[in-house]
């Protein structure tokens, strides 16, 4: 179900060990990665993953923080957001 899907957005700069950390925290909260994407532009490291939250016993809320926590520790820029409120900011 699309309420049971989020968007992640991870930016910052290259480093090892952001993958991993990530990957983690959503193993921790038993968060299923979907689908995953990234790319390095000059030194700058963008990723979005596609997860599914429904196996988790955690809130969306929960999640989200203890997700941002992360990226903070590893000196990065998280984005969470409900993949259908995504899909619906991008239909015209």
């Amino acid at each position: 179900m699309s309420k049971d899907k989020i968007l992640i957005t991870i930016s910052g700069l290259d480093k090892v060990g952001i993958v991993a950390g990530i990957s983690h925290t959503l193993a921790q909260l038993n968060v299923n990665i979907e689908d995953i994407k990234q790319t390095i532009m000059q030194d700058h490291f963008v990723m979005m993953m596609l997860c599914d939250i429904s196996n988790s016993d955690n809130s969306f809320k929960t999640i989200k923080e203890e997700l941002v926590k992360s990226g903070e520790n590893l000196g990065m820029e998280v984005w969470v957001q409900r993949k259908e409120i995504f899909d619906k900011m991008h239909t015209v």
